[in-house]
């Protein structure tokens, strides 16, 4: 674990603060300026104790267990805590943790999805002073086994749906020789069936009754100190291990609290994965607000609906995939809303047809931007009063903008990749987007090259292309991986898809770049029709030939259920290979199939 403080080390130029204790009575000399100049010249200035505590997100649950102890925590079906509850059940996992041997610096991993377990566990690892790590609950067991063996996982707790993945995945690394993590069993009020528990080392529930909830919490030594290992989505290779410290997650949490407007006493309805980006930092940030916690282990229409109605719900968040899935529900599923819920939308550019409609049926929508290694959101479209008077259709256009940084970033900018300089503000001209500031990752766990080609030049490089406005509104156009190269014009797959999106029968699209042996590449869409739809190909390439430059326009179109991460992200990566595979369009193709429709020229000029 040692490997993760010196890649803190090197992305943060720590030395001076670990040399320093920063609760002795001494002055201490971390806070030197380079020019020589420090606070310890202003007289009577002290830093003690007194004054300088480590930030950590450990600190929103005592202060809400000390604030509302009363006041509900967490809600999952017929169970309900309080803060003190919910402080108490922290505290005794936390001492269960050291009792297995668990001490500062250890990983300890879940699989599971968004149950009180899994909200629990945000609180009770750090307290512990070790380092969470939540695997993405979609996973396969040859996955799960790769990254039990590269977080160095000791513990795994493995929710009874999921128990059989985890076996499998302990059975890899068995074989391997690898030393296996000790599973703990989260169980259920509605497992109906039978669990085999004789390989299981430990019950969840079992586990805790052997704690003391008057454990004594391991702080950090350092705000600097991990908190967590989140492993990237895996859409375009494999996942990394993005690593967060308390500083930034403290940070983040606040930020996103900001953003989403979220008044003290909210009611958030858990949606988005807790393992992605710990919950946006939303686990901590909700107890910085006394909120409640509504928590929920399948996430469909009629769930959202009937969560809404029976317990108020303010806040909740979801990929632009789940707000597509709630406007496409059935009617008997979709319920009125009596207030306003305040929904956040992220992990993909959100077309703005779906945010228009969203507003219609009684959510009001904020998008927001970021990746893992920005602790999730990272910048936000901050909405101007004077964008009310613009007609419907701009004003979606407007929200669809990844906007400007949140409060705990010192910037994002779109620069040229190679000389690092800033695009001119224009809207037109393409760059990367950028981000340094205070809620950027520590660095990648075990993979000090990827860490330093992401810090190149001073700046995080996101990989994603954007444009920047006149108001310095960023307006994200593509992956660096999915433009698409036709002809020597770029085509940007966003546009593309935004347009495909506008069509009545398209519920779900994502265009790649298909081979041609004349114009290089050429885009291919990939579409899902709603129910009741058997759109032609021709009839909707000719609708983005309306409404697009010719050359923009699709000339493949296929058809299929969309491969997807567990946040709802459509996986391009398998798309580009489907793309591949169906060789040039150019050329005689086997795969004639009434599924695939080409429409090409060899004539742009024609087009």
């Amino acid at each position: 674990m040692n490997y993760i403080f010196k890649i803190m080390h090197w992305t943060r130029s720590l030395t001076h603060f670990r040399s320093t204790n920063i609760y002795s009575s001494k002055f201490s000399n971390f806070s030197k300026n380079s020019d020589g100049g420090t606070w310890e010249s202003m007289e009577g200035l002290f830093h003690c104790s007194a004054n300088s505590v480590p930030l950590s997100p450990i600190n929103f649950l005592e202060r809400a267990a000390k604030v509302c102890r009363d006041r509900t925590s967490v809600v999952y079906g017929s169970l309900k805590y309080n803060w003190g509850q919910t402080h108490q059940r922290c505290l005794k996992l936390a001492s269960s943790l050291t009792q297995l041997g668990i001490s500062r610096g250890d990983v300890v991993a879940t699989l599971a999805p968004n149950v009180p377990a899994m909200y629990e566990l945000h609180f009770a690892v750090p307290m512990a002073g070790a380092i969470l790590c939540t695997l993405n609950s979609r996973l396969d067991a040859a996955m799960v086994s790769i990254l039990l063996e590269h977080s160095q996982a000791k513990i795994l707790f493995a929710d009874y749906q999921l128990l059989e993945i985890a076996q499998g995945a302990l059975d890899l690394l068995r074989k391997k020789g690898t030393k296996l993590p000790v599973i703990v069993l989260v169980t259920d009020s509605d497992c109906s069936s039978p669990i085999d528990i004789t390989p299981i080392n430990y019950e969840y529930e079992k586990l805790m009754e052997v704690g003391h909830d008057g454990f004594k919490i391991v702080k950090p030594q350092s705000e600097w100190d991990p908190i967590s290992i989140n492993y990237t989505s895996g859409t375009t290779s494999r996942p990394k291990g993005v690593v967060y410290s308390h500083r930034g997650a403290y940070l983040n949490s606040l930020a996103t609290v900001l953003l989403f407007q979220m008044d003290i006493f909210p009611v958030y309805l858990w949606n988005v994965p807790l393992f992605h980006c710990n919950g946006w930092c939303l686990p901590w940030g909700v107890a910085a607000q006394f909120g409640t916690n509504i928590c929920l282990r399948k996430v469909s229409p009629k769930n959202i609906f009937d969560n809404i109605i029976q317990h108020k719900v303010t806040h909740m968040a979801g990929a632009p995939t789940v707000l597509n899935m709630i406007l496409n529900s059935a009617s008997t599923h979709r319920k009125p809303l009596n207030h306003k819920v305040l929904v956040m939308t992220g992990g993909s550019p959100p077309p703005p047809q779906i945010l228009s409609k969203m507003e219609e049926i009684g959510f009001r929508v904020s998008h927001l931007y970021g990746l893992t290694e920005t602790y999730g959101p990272g910048s936000f479209c901050a909405w101007r009063p004077e964008w009310d008077m613009l007609p419907p259709e701009e004003r979606s256009k407007m929200k669809a903008r990844q906007g400007v940084p949140h409060v705990g970033l010192e910037d994002i900018d779109v620069k040229d990749s190679e000389t690092m300089e800033s695009v001119p503000a224009d809207g037109k001209t393409v760059g990367e987007i950028m981000f340094r500031g205070n809620t950027v990752m520590s660095g990648y766990f075990r993979d000090l090259k990827a860490t330093e080609e992401s810090f190149k030049g001073g700046w995080f490089h996101s990989g994603d292309l954007a444009v920047k406005h006149s108001d310095g509104y960023i307006e994200i156009k593509d992956r660096l991986k999915d433009i698409i190269v036709s002809g020597g014009e770029n085509i940007s797959s966003v546009e593309v898809e935004t347009v495909l999106y506008s069509h009545p029968a398209v519920l779900e699209a994502a265009v790649v770049a298909r081979p041609d042996d004349h114009w290089g590449q050429t885009p291919c869409a990939f579409l899902k029709l709603k129910d009741g739809f058997d759109e032609d190909a021709q009839e909707i390439i000719a609708f983005c030939r309306e409404h697009l430059p010719h050359y923009m326009a699709p000339k493949t179109i296929i058809f299929l259920d969309m491969p997807k991460t567990s946040t709802g992200k459509i996986q391009k990566y398998i798309l580009r290979e489907k793309a591949k595979a169906l060789g040039s369009i150019s050329i005689s193709n086997p795969l004639n199939c009434e599924k695939v429709i080409d429409c090409s020229s060899k004539f742009r000029n024609n087009e």
